[in-house]
């Protein structure tokens, strides 16, 4: 009995930490990526603006997508809007 007490903290702290990790849903990696020609560009995190990149109104084109090369999805804010460069050296190009 004086052992199976010993072993109770340890016990406690592998549950712990199994439940941790069993319990906790993994949040997926979203990105921002706009096509421009036959070229995606990583616009993660960057603002649009003259120096970057603009979403002009287009009723049949998507201007973010969640993935580059055609793997994502639509962002649903910038639906409708194509994405149009207007400095490339300023912006990433997604690998």
């Amino acid at each position: 009995m004086n052992k199976l007490s010993k072993l109770l903290p340890a016990l406690a702290l592998v549950l712990g930490a199994f439940a941790a990790v069993a319990f906790t849903s993994p949040q997926p990696a979203t990105g921002e990526y706009g096509l421009s020609g036959s070229v995606w560009y990583d616009v993660t995190g960057i603002n649009p603006d003259e120096d970057t990149y603009v979403c002009n109104e287009d009723e049949t084109r998507d201007c973010l997508f969640d993935q580059p090369f055609g793997m994502g999805t639509p962002i649903s804010s910038e639906q409708d809007k194509v994405f149009v460069v207007q400095n490339a050296s300023n912006l990433p190009i997604a690998h």
